[in-house]
């Protein structure tokens, strides 16, 4: 139950922003009958319950289930197992998924029906197949990520000329649905198994990237739709926007047809599942049991979150939007930038990938930064699509090309780790309420702006959503590895300093202390500057990066992958105090989780010092017995 109270938590955090945001318009730019507006709010309720315990199932369940299958895939002795059953989870996972549906039916509405929504969610399936199969090898064999999909994108630059501008925008839209509540959990989770599993020195970047592989997929196979078939131009009439009406019974009407349509996402994937298990996998009845209970809570939190979205959101979304372009037209691009930054955050799969970054990082990534910078991304996405619907003569093209392109080329500049996290980023933050509020608005803003099309303007926001999170998370990864790089080349000269540190006040050092603070990977940069500080010379950076599996030990200490050793040479007169400032300004005790050791390194005969939970005692002290374990260096 706390697991549980805390997913509530962390989604109420996220939801209370956009309830607030959408009232506050309710009762100041824009008319919305009462009946709506409490229809939303009880659209917000189910949508909260059902996020928590949908994030709560993925936990007991998804996890394991891609763990399972991870194993069996990179397991596999031939190729063509790994090609057949790669594609198999990427299909299965996708042709039942709620996001693609609810585009695929938007299309088939704004279309006059002239595309078929069952033959897009089709071949967006076996796009995403071929490009989870070949994401696979492409790991396994340790090819390059940036290059991979620089050939990826390259060939869709390629492709886009070929096509309409109606096209062009719904195949990126597609590639944003597709990575929706369930597929994007599973397919994280299949790949941090593949990764782990692997190992090796790029076994932390390759924890992340498949999900920007999978979103290649439907941009690829839409677009190779439109080509086969000769169908350059759509040509249709888009149904009228009408309301549902009363409170409950729009929710009551949904639910049935909700829970169906979840379950009916699940059961491909779950039954592939325990007929491996049947077969291969023999997994303890325990954990079996929690995996069942883990699926039996995500298909009734997401059955809850879809029926809150579809019920109350979508007709909210395009009510407003409609109103906004009506009455306040100069307004929509800074409430598409507004709305940006906080739907983001209610997004699942966004929770699921920052849990992944912590894990796979260990803490070396703030998820703070990450949740920052993609509400930041895709506020600017949402601005942009509004700009879009006020100007018709900006072009999509104008914003995607000049963006993918430059994410590609700061790929090959940036920390591996961020590429990953950059591809992924653009498919997660295009989930559920991209493809549903934030289109709604798109759409009814594009119905009341004078000479927008709902087509051609309407749509291609999920396009912009997917793209300015690569762009900007890439972005972040080149700034840190040019920090990292000028960190190394000045690490030669940090050493020679620490060899014959400067005196301190008057006279020469009698001796010098050894300082080693054990820290989690990211704060070696901070921790310097800290000593710094307090007149310590230069330190030498011991990364704790294993290979093959296996943990680093150093002086005893056993050192996680995740962590490192910052060691100084310091006169003894300041060094006490340095290690002091390290343990309380880098929170060593709380959420820093990490020691400082003060060795005698030049005096002999004395006692080395104790840490106590990473709490400094003198050199000839013994520390306090209070029950808690005490690490003494060696």
């Amino acid at each position: 139950m706390s697991l549980l109270r805390e997913k509530f938590s962390e989604v109420s955090r996220s939801l209370v922003p956009v309830v607030v945001m959408v009232i506050l318009l309710s009762f100041t730019m824009v008319k919305v009958e009462t009946n709506i507006l409490l229809r939303f709010i009880v659209g917000s309720i189910l949508l909260l319950v059902g996020l928590a315990i949908f994030l709560l199932g993925i936990d007991l369940a998804m996890t394991s289930i891609g763990d399972h299958m991870a194993t069996e895939l990179a397991t596999s002795k031939t190729a063509y197992k790994v090609a057949v059953m790669s594609f198999l989870l990427g299909f299965l996972v996708t042709v039942a998924e709620p996001d693609l549906l609810i585009l695929g039916n938007q299309v088939e509405a704004a279309s006059g029906k002239t595309i078929s929504a069952m033959m897009m969610v089709y071949m967006v399936s076996i796009g995403v197949g071929v490009m989870i199969s070949l994401g696979t090898f492409r790991l396994l064999q340790s090819r390059s990520y940036p290059v991979f999909m620089a050939i990826t994108y390259g060939v869709i630059f390629v492709l886009a000329i070929l096509v309409s501008e109606e096209f062009l925008a719904i195949t990126f839209d597609a590639s944003g649905a597709t990575t929706g509540a369930l597929t994007t959990p599973f397919v994280l989770a299949l790949t941090a198994g593949l990764s782990r599993i692997k190992g090796g020195k790029t076994a932390e970047e390759n924890s992340f990237g498949m999900v920007g592989v999978m979103s290649a997929g439907p941009i690829l196979a839409v677009m190779l739709m439109s080509i086969l078939t000769g169908q350059e131009h759509i040509q249709g009439e888009a149904e009228a926007f009408m309301p549902a009406t009363g409170i409950l019974g729009p929710v009551l009407h949904e639910l049935p047809k909700v829970f169906v349509e979840s379950l009916v996402a699940l059961l491909p994937l779950s039954a592939l599942f325990f007929i491996m298990n049947f077969a291969k996998f023999k997994v303890p009845m325990r954990e079996l049991g929690r995996i069942i209970k883990g699926l039996i809570y995500t298909l009734l939190g997401l059955a809850l979150f879809l029926t809150g979205v579809y019920s109350g959101f979508m007709d909210m979304g395009q009510i407003i939007g409609r109103g906004i372009a009506e009455h306040y037209n100069w307004f929509l691009p800074i409430l598409g930038f507004v709305m940006g930054t906080i739907v983001v955050l209610v997004e699942p799969a966004v929770h699921v990938l920052g849990q992944q970054i912590e894990d796979a990082t260990g803490g070396r990534i703030p998820i703070k930064l990450i949740r920052i910078t993609l509400s930041i991304g895709v506020g600017l996405a949402i601005a942009g699509s509004m700009l879009r619907i006020m100007i018709p003569e900006v072009k999509l093209w104008f914003f995607l090309l000049p963006g993918f392109a430059t994410a590609i080329l700061l790929s090959f500049f940036s920390d591996p780790v961020f590429v990953g996290i950059a591809y992924d980023a653009g498919g997660v933050a295009s989930g559920p309420m991209t493809a549903t509020f934030v289109l709604a608005f798109a759409q009814g803003a594009a119905a009341m702006t004078p000479g927008a099309n709902v087509l051609v303007d309407g749509f291609g926001v999920i396009a912009m959503v997917a793209m300015t999170p690569v762009l900007s998370i890439i972005i972040l990864g080149a700034v840190f590895q040019r920090r990292t790089l000028k960190a190394q080349r000045e690490e030669p000269a940090m050493l020679e300093e620490t060899v014959a540190p400067a005196p301190v006040g008057v006279g020469e050092a009698a001796s010098y202390d050894c300082v080693l603070a054990v820290l989690n990977r990211g704060l070696s940069d901070e921790a310097i500057a800290i000593a710094r500080d307090a007149g310590a010379g230069g330190a030498t950076i011991i990364h704790g990066r294993g290979s093959g599996g296996h943990d680093m030990k150093f002086l005893s200490f056993e050192m996680l992958k995740e962590k490192e050793i910052v060691v100084w040479l310091i006169d003894d007169r300041i060094s006490a105090t340095i290690a002091a400032n390290l343990y309380e300004k880098l929170d060593l005790g709380g959420e820093g989780g990490g020691k400082v050791f003060l060795v005698p390194a030049l005096a002999m005969g004395l006692k080395a010092p104790g840490v106590v939970n990473g709490a400094i005692t003198g050199p000839n002290e013994a520390p306090e017995a209070d029950g808690e374990e005490t690490n003494t260096p060696t």
